[in-house]
């Protein structure tokens, strides 16, 4: 182009550029300027569009009213790369920002680690991070800004706090894992003799508490750990603190273990070779244990858990901890008035190897060794029908309340009788205390920001001293229900997640067939099988019930 110089100066710096309107043959035109900077040394180097475009328009000013006054401008400089550190106020990271050069230096990583330390980088610094931005930092475009996180702190942490490991099994756990003869089969009937422990057995012992681990930050400060504390005993009835070891507890009389929300008890154990018409019924402020059976219309009724080690005919048996039944049970049904001969009635879980027209109602699980039929099941918890790590069990021609999911090797039978399932009291008793928590929650809010304002003015103005004691009890008061809030918030928060929880829990598992005439309900959803499946699954979600196989 006429007239148009483009040079660097002597330190090869900076781009100069020179304009002659009287050397022009027509108005200049960026654009070609620019093209021509884009070659050669300068196609990296930064040009300032301001500076060029104000050289451009002044000579094409004087080139048009005939002036031809020499334009000349610096539009243009090598600039080396940029380096920022961005620490935030906790010092647990720390970014790197890399501006790339204008045709300047990059610079090299024993620089950028000397950076690091006088912006108070110390610990924590990952070479490999730094490398891998100065290798894109080479590829990447003039004035490209790239940022990584090159360095990291290590949180503390805290110690635990000191911990409870039962020395002996609940009779529940004993009984679900059946023990192993000399070789490597399992016997399903030896299910292990049922502990009852003799005076000054240990029971319970606490762990220490750990110190934890200290972390560091970014800068290099030490961030200290908390250590865990020692965590009490919660005396349960029949036990006693070790004479020798105050971290052993031990049991002050003969009787079943139970261990439950960290507390250990021994119930003081009625043991009899079975309940019939000869021991009359049993009424007893502790744990049973019955090594026989129990006969037709007998009752049991125990305020810890009873064990049976035998078969159940038509019997009653209230429990305020677990029913253990290693045999079956059984009973009759009165048709015509859907009464059942035999009942399980227990606040904790329900365990029978096999069972047929029986009524269960627990707060826990309801597990069955292997066959459970014509029976009416309500419970808190999962009904499971087989071995626990696999259950592989039968069951059929049922009535179920759940709150967990209903497991089994077969659900239904092949004559089709109906194996019923609702999962809707559980549910509805979440969506009840939604509901009401809500509704609570509601209130408080609106009170609560009448109140917020209430305060900003009352803070906003000059209070008299005779009346301050007023304000200041009025504050507190605000603080309390806004601490109320924030509680009733995150227990709405924890029944929300119950509920979902709860949606995605229940469900259908058929691990071998599911037959025709098994249904599952959540209120006013339902689902029927109307045909055979192989291994299947039934599960909630969107609304809606699905069908699933299980491959």
């Amino acid at each position: 182009m006429n007239g148009v110089t483009i040079s660097f100066d002597k330190s090869r710096t900076y781009i100069n550029l020179m304009l002659n309107p009287s050397e022009f043959t027509s108005e200049v035109d960026i654009r070609e300027i620019k093209k021509q900077l884009e070659s050669g040394e300068t196609k990296r180097i930064y040009v300032s569009e301001k500076a060029l475009k104000s050289a451009c328009d002044t000579a094409n000013h004087y080139f048009k009213t005939g002036d031809g006054t020499i334009v000349q401008e610096r539009i243009g400089e090598r600039k080396n790369a940029e380096v920022e550190f961005r620490v935030p106020d906790d010092g647990m990271h720390a970014n790197l920002v890399l501006t790339t050069p204008y045709g300047g230096k990059l610079p090299a990583l024993s620089t950028i680690k000397s950076l690091a330390i006088k912006n108070r980088v110390i610990r924590g610094v990952s070479t490999k991070k730094i490398e891998s931005m100065l290798s894109n930092a080479r590829r990447a475009e003039p004035g490209t800004v790239l940022e990584e996180t090159i360095a990291k702190g290590l949180p503390a942490k805290n110690g635990k706090n000191s911990k409870f490991i039962p020395l002996v099994p609940n009779a529940l756990e004993r009984v679900l894992k059946p023990q192993a003869d000399d070789g490597e089969r399992v016997d399903m009937r030896n299910l292990g003799e049922i502990i009852c422990v003799k005076v000054n057995t240990p029971v319970l012992r606490r762990t220490a508490p750990t110190q934890g681990r200290s972390g560091f930050d970014v800068k290099g400060n030490k961030l200290p750990a908390v250590a865990g504390e020692w965590v009490d005993f919660k005396m349960g009835s029949g036990t006693v603190v070790s004479d020798d070891d105050a971290n052993l507890l031990m049991s002050a009389i003969s009787g079943m273990p139970k261990y439950r929300d960290q507390i250990m008890n021994i119930d003081d154990t009625f043991i009899c070779n079975g309940v019939n018409v000869g021991t009359g019924h049993v009424n007893y402020e502790g744990a049973v244990l019955v090594n026989g059976d129990v006969t037709e219309k007998m009752q049991i009724k125990a305020a810890g858990d009873v064990t049976i080690n035998g078969f159940v005919e038509s019997a009653h048996i209230e429990a305020g901890g677990d029913i253990i039944i290693t045999e079956g049970a059984m009973g009759k049904v009165n048709d015509s008035q859907g009464e059942f001969q035999c009942k399980l009635v227990a606040s904790g879980s329900i365990h029978v190897q096999h069972g047929q027209g029986i009524d269960i109602q627990c707060g826990g699980n309801i597990t069955v060794g292997r066959q459970l039929a014509y029976s009416r099941l309500r419970c808190g918890g999962a009904v499971i029908v087989g071995q626990i790590d696999k259950p592989m069990g039968n069951l059929f021609a049922c009535d179920i309340i759940s709150q967990d999911r209903v497991e089994a090797g077969t659900l239904g039978a092949v004559s089709g009788s109906t194996l019923k399932v609702d999962f809707s009291p559980g549910f509805n008793q979440l969506l009840e205390r939604k509901d009401s928590l809500d509704e609570l929650l509601r209130q408080i809010r609106e009170n609560n920001l009448k109140h917020k304002e209430k305060i900003a003015l009352i803070q906003g103005k000059k209070i008299p001293k005779e009346l301050r004691h007023k304000a200041a009890e009025a504050l507190e008061l605000f603080n309390n229900e806004s601490a109320l809030l924030e509680w009733l918030e995150n227990k709405a928060n924890d029944v929300k997640s119950a509920k979902e929880s709860y949606q995605s829990d229940i469900k259908l598992i058929a691990n071998k067939r599911l037959y025709p005439g098994v249904s599952a309900k959540l209120n006013n959803r339902n689902w029927r099988s109307e045909r055979e499946y192989d291994r299947a699954q039934i599960h909630y979600d969107a609304h809606q019930w699905h069908y699933e196989p299980l491959i």
